[in-house]
């Protein structure tokens, strides 16, 4: 049985990719330097493959910034904005499409970014022309430089399709599967099961067929049911490319039997790409040692590919001392006494079948407006300010124990009262604490809740050099002590205006940590929620008066499947709720969400019970706003005025256009004006201009509404004396 990858992490060892890109950007590298990196990484993932024996090894599975722009160049599918500038270099062209950039002297915006599918990697959307017929060029050529198979991926079919589109994928491949001197073409799915277009992929003219049986265990019924799919060769995905737990073999080899008895030829793959989980164990120091037997990383999944293929191949004879081994770490985990807290089983059982806040939205207004004290239009920010080369040093030397406690935390005040002064003089109303003391919105949480290991090298791509190290979660969880108290009562003692406590919430703690397995996503959510929950209660306790509980991920994780919907919404809001329903009727709930199709899930907006809730609007041009004023949600909005992730700074005027459009729709009652998302990534010579640009169109759109002499409410939290 010969097995197969769908793709590998492309960072590359130590992140190289990620410094080598951020190295040619800043003109410390040239292309032909970056190209070098971007070689020694792809050469390093093919010699690990063919080490661990895998049989087809994956090429194009890497990308300098992500894979779905690569496709667009790959077959011509470019917006008209970027096709001038001849005198550019084709790679400037490129990371304009994904960064934004200059043509012909101009400056033009970046293609929009989203989530792929239900992973926390975020990739560009294109704009795509017919394409059955350059397809057809393209394997043409893949055949003639030496491939005997080419995958196309094919994900959406796990999502709902009507009949027509489905019509559509059998006549492309009719087409493609006519192409003299094409190579074998298998079509591959993943991230969940393909209902009812099982059917389709049996009937279609190519040689094979990929499914996930991790996240869509139902396709092996599905399989069973139809006719065609066993004379193709099936690319069986039973290893978690999304999931870092190690692999049950006994299960695996289980399900491999059934399915050699449903198909002629089975092939042993990866689930999807290993791009979604670190590289390896190997260089990994700080794992607990009762749970790094229980973990797998890319590197390991490619030798419980082996294993299985081999299993499947020869017998479980020929495997029983890995088959031994594995049942042991699988019941050692089951065991161990750290997995389950009787203290935390109880107080999920204890909680609100449906928390609410006591007092409603409309009870809540009054108060908050008295408190704050705010103009029109407040301006704020989303949390995080840069983190400076000097504060990642004083970090790295604190961590390394290079510099005591005092030290730190010396520098950590130095650094809060330099956003703090920084936002009192470009006048904006709420002020931020910049978060310095946190390197990452879910780990640094997870750094102080009990049941989480903390992966020192285990980076994963989010989106072009921006890389994160998800936590791993595997048992009942809890807060011993507060984890935000003491830098936002320092903020606040440094300022007279508002300071905003920032908390992330537990839906993203979820999406964005590895968690474990051997529970309902809905049960760890109500964990968190309750750990982040104690942490609101003692902000608000010490007179914190807005408090955003971040919930970006909420989006991400709304299934593929549109009848799963209601369930998945019913505990996440619920989750989310059950930390913001301590707050008080005077305490402003913020939330913020960004990068992902918001519109699908605008009608659940009014379900977390917020008073503001800022989007990301910059890149879609105010799309969202239109799904916002239709929603049942009440409260302030604040949608991004602008892209936080491209490195030009916004002009006044564009600005201005933004909030004109966001006000005709939503009136001024409701508006708050704030980037789209956080501002760690960033440097100060483009926050401090941008953020002075926005306070500015602010300002402007403030006066012209003033001067026109209409008499509006005041936002939610602000105060008529103020207006």
């Amino acid at each position: 049985m010969r097995t197969a990858v769908h793709g590998m992490p492309r960072i590359g060892k130590g992140r190289a990719l990620k410094w080598a890109l951020e190295g040619f950007w800043a003109g410390r590298l040239d292309a032909e330097a970056l190209e070098t990196e971007a070689s020694a990484i792809r050469r390093r993932n093919w010699q690990i493959l063919a080490e661990a024996g895998v049989d087809l090894i994956p090429s194009n599975d890497f990308s300098l910034y992500d894979h779905v722009l690569d496709a667009a160049l790959m077959v011509g599918a470019v917006p008209a904005r970027f096709r001038s500038g001849d005198e550019l270099l084709e790679l400037d062209r490129y990371f304009a499409l994904a960064r934004g950039g200059d043509m012909d002297g101009r400056p033009v915006a970046p293609l929009e970014l989203t989530k792929w599918f239900d992973t926390n990697y975020h990739h560009l959307v294109t704009v795509l022309d017919s394409l059955v017929d350059t397809y057809a060029e393209v394997l043409t050529e893949v055949a003639r430089q030496g491939a005997v198979w080419v995958r196309l991926d094919e994900p959406v079919l796990v999502e709902d399709r009507t009949d027509d589109e489905l019509a559509a994928l059998r006549r492309a491949y009719r087409r493609l599967s006519e192409q003299p001197g094409r190579p074998s073409i298998v079509v591959s799915t993943y991230f969940g099961h393909v209902g009812s277009a099982m059917t389709v992929l049996a009937d279609l003219p190519v040689e094979g067929v990929g499914l996930d049986f991790c996240r869509g265990q139902e396709n092996l019924a599905l399989l069973s049911e139809v006719d065609g799919l066993d004379k193709k060769v099936l690319f069986a995905g039973v290893v978690d490319g999304r999931n870092v737990w190690a692999n049950d073999l006994d299960a695996s080899l289980d399900l491999l039997e059934r399915l050699t008895s449903l198909c002629d030829e089975v092939v042993v793959s990866t689930s999807c790409s290993l791009l979604h989980v670190p590289l390896g164990l190997g260089t990994e120091g700080e794992i607990d040692d009762e749970v790094r037997p229980w973990l797998a990383f890319a590197e390991e999944k490619l030798g419980e590919l082996a294993v299985l293929s081999k299993g499947a191949t020869e017998g479980r004879a020929a495997v029983a001392a890995a088959i031994q081994t594995n049942r042991a770490v699988l019941e050692a985990r089951n065991r161990s006494p750290r997995v389950r807290d009787a203290k935390v089983r109880r107080a999920m059982a204890s909680t609100a079948v449906d928390p609410q806040r006591s007092p409603t939205f409309e009870e809540r207004v009054e108060p908050q407006r008295t408190r704050l004290g705010l103009p029109l239009l407040p301006t704020t920010t989303i949390g995080s300010f840069p983190q400076t080369a000097g504060l990642r040093a004083a970090r790295a030397a604190w961590r390394a124990g290079r510099s005591g406690d005092d030290e730190y935390r010396g520098r950590l005040r130095f650094e809060i009262d330099r956003v703090v002064a920084l936002q009192e003089e470009l006048g904006l109303d709420v002020i931020l604490h910049g978060e310095p003391e946190r390197d990452d919105m879910v780990r640094y949480f997870a750094a102080q809740l009990t049941r989480f290991v903390l992966p020192q090298d285990g980076w994963v791509q989010s989106y072009g050099s921006r890389c994160v190290r998800p936590p791993v979660l595997f048992g009942d969880m809890t807060r011993p002590a507060p984890m935000t108290l003491e830098w936002t009562r320092y903020a606040q003692s440094r300022t007279t205006k508002p300071v905003k406590g920032m908390l992330t919430g537990p839906v993203t703690m979820l999406r964005w940590s590895f968690v474990r397995d051997d529970q309902p996503e809905a049960d760890t959510a109500t964990q968190l929620g309750l750990a982040i929950r104690d942490e609101l209660i003692d902000l608000q306790s010490a007179g914190t008066a807005v408090i955003q509980v971040d919930d970006p991920a909420l989006r991400e994780g709304l299934p593929l499947r549109r009848r799963d919907h209601p369930g998945y919404l019913a505990w996440a809001t619920r989750s989310f709720r059950l930390v913001v329903s301590a707050a008080d009727a005077a305490t402003q709930v913020h939330t913020h969400m960004c990068y992902a199709q918001l519109g699908d899930i605008v009608e659940a907006l009014d379900d977390l019970d917020v008073d503001v809730v800022s989007l990301e609007a910059a890149r879609s041009d105010m799309g969202l706003i239109g799904d916002i004023q239709n929603a049942p949600y009440r409260g302030g909005v604040g949608p991004g005025v602008y892209d936080v992730h491209a490195p030009s700074v916004p002009e006044v005027a564009d600005i201005e256009g933004l909030l004109r459009q966001a006000l005709a729709a939503l009136g001024p009652d409701r508006l708050w004006v704030n980037p789209d998302c956080g501002l760690k990534t960033r440097r100060y010579d483009e926050v401090t201009p941008a953020l002075d640009h926005m306070v500015a169109a602010a300002r402007s759109v403030r006066a012209s509404l003033d001067a026109d002499g209409v008499a509006q409410e005041p936002p939610i939290g602000a105060s008529s004396r103020q207006v």
